[in-house]
């Protein structure tokens, strides 16, 4: 689903220990595939656009695996090759608020010298009105520690953000009130896809990095398709013919939305928020995920 990612946390700490970067979610080339995300007439959304259709977007809970494959690399000190796996699990509600717990394990062979190993996990809790988001994360590099970090965000009554920071270290930040979690991030794009808009710029928060900084992300949304799926995990009663859509996220450092996106994100998604078709785009390589399995977990209702 969700937050590639789901999730969709950065790897600034890989590329400091001489790995390429491997993040947690949910994506892509920018889409020179079928179904393409660029627009065509450009409908642009807003926040304030959208938040009366924000609250009704319901999410289902899930598990979901996705292999992951060297799909594209470019230059000499690009990968060989790359195979992992995402494994993501999610649920909750907009009443009891949103779990995820996610883990990646990838196995990249440099141009030179031996396979590395990254293994990747997180696990959040985001309020189902958007207004904490509490977060740990540890990446490890051949079996070695090299990256924790632990806090919680919490939104003030007029809308700014404070976050409190365990780890790496103890730190208090604050943020101002346009900035939005990652899950309320999914459920804008899908409110901003049913309303047949092409583009969406927000401003996240998801703990990711050290835990003390924000992305602009730009997220152009492609034509809805609710065509058969080649992945069997996929071909199940609920999905048959259930909507999605091409998604592509470009990630950005705050500010600097005129230089080169940090990563970027593509899939499609479902209107449940389900994800298939991932990839994700470091700029000197790409990763393909593909879903192999499904598992739908029950989610209680909820009379908000």
């Amino acid at each position: 689903m969700v937050r590639f990612p789901l999730r969709v946390a950065a790897g600034a700490a890989m590329r400091r220990a001489g790995l390429w970067a491997v993040i947690a979610v949910s994506a892509a080339v920018s889409f020179d595939r079928a179904g393409a995300a660029a627009p065509i007439g450009v409908l642009q959304a807003t926040p304030a656009s959208l938040e009366g259709v924000v609250d009704t977007i319901p999410l289902a809970s899930h598990r979901a695996v996705y292999d992951l494959t060297l799909l594209k690399a470019v230059g000499t000190k690009s990968p060989t090759g790359a195979r992992g796996r995402i494994a993501f699990d999610f649920s909750g509600s907009a009443c009891d608020g949103y779990v995820q717990n996610f883990r990646q394990l990838t196995e990249l062979q440099p141009a030179e010298g031996p396979t590395r190993i990254s293994d990747m996990h997180s696990a959040t809790f985001e309020d189902g009105n958007g207004k904490s988001f509490s977060f740990k994360m540890e990446t490890t590099v051949d079996e070695e520690q090299s990256d924790q970090v632990d806090g919680r965000a919490d939104r003030r009554s007029r809308g700014a953000i404070d976050v409190n920071l365990v780890k790496p270290k103890a730190e208090e930040i604050a943020f101002g009130r346009d900035v939005i979690f990652p899950t309320e991030h999914i459920k804008y794009i899908l409110a901003a896809a049913k309303a047949g808009e092409n583009t969406l710029e927000v401003r996240v928060y998801d703990g990711s990095d050290s835990g003390d900084k924000i992305y602009d992300t730009t997220t152009f949304i492609g034509r809805p398709t609710d065509a058969p799926v080649p992945e069997a995990a996929a071909q199940i009663p609920l999905l048959e013919h259930m909507r999605r859509w091409p998604v592509t996220i470009s990630y950005f450092d705050d500010g600097r939305k005129d230089e080169a996106p940090n990563y970027t994100l593509a899939f499609d998604l479902y209107e449940n928020g389900i994800s298939r078709a991932l990839r994700l785009d470091y700029g000197d390589f790409v990763l393909a995920g593909e879903l192999t399995s499904l598992q739908l977990l029950p989610t209680p209702p909820c009379t908000k």
